[in-house]
């Protein structure tokens, strides 16, 4: 056997490791709740009111600026009318996101998809995020969620307290 062919089959999967792989994956994709439980790297900035929960309309995203008054800070809040990872409210059905792709920073503006709860496709590579699964790759090109705004509701306020991920065009916001 050539050196090539050991070095090519030294890195495959057995046929055990591939459905074990697939299984684990299923599993983690499937029960209700496991994916939210998981816990995502994020940072705390300052506490910032953003909404009113009485003012939030189902698939009706309202805009917000967060951690500072830039561009890269422009963010969406939306009520989904379904359980959301990391939603807050009653029914944890309000999460918030960065406006910008992870893949190349595509504007994500008005690209709000309320009857499939998602964002996208991105402009420049076609990349849609799952906004009930923590802003979850759909399809595209992006390798990485998109950041998504951590809150907090105090009686009919909505907070944003952090971001989860890394914001496209900063290189620090993670701390």
């Amino acid at each position: 056997m050539s050196e090539s062919a050991s070095t090519s089959e030294h890195f495959c999967l057995s046929r055990r490791q591939m459905l074990l792989a697939g299984a684990t994956t299923l599993i983690m994709t499937s029960i209700p709740g496991l994916v939210g439980a998981v816990s995502l790297k994020g940072k705390r900035f300052e506490r910032k009111a953003i909404a009113k929960l009485s003012q939030l309309k189902t698939d009706e995203p309202i805009e917000f600026r967060y951690p500072f008054d830039d561009m890269l800070s422009s963010n969406l809040l939306v009520k989904l009318g379904t359980e959301g990872g990391g939603g807050v409210g009653p029914a944890k059905d309000v999460v918030a996101f960065s406006h910008f792709c992870t893949h190349m920073g595509g504007p994500l503006h008005g690209a709000y998809k309320g009857e499939y709860k998602a964002i996208g496709p991105c402009p420049m590579h076609l990349t849609t995020f799952d906004l009930t699964r923590h802003g979850m790759v759909i399809a595209g090109h992006a390798t990485e969620s998109l950041p998504q705004v951590m809150l907090e509701v105090e009686g009919d306020d909505i907070y944003a307290v952090g971001i989860m991920g890394l914001v496209y065009g900063r290189h620090s916001n993670l701390g």
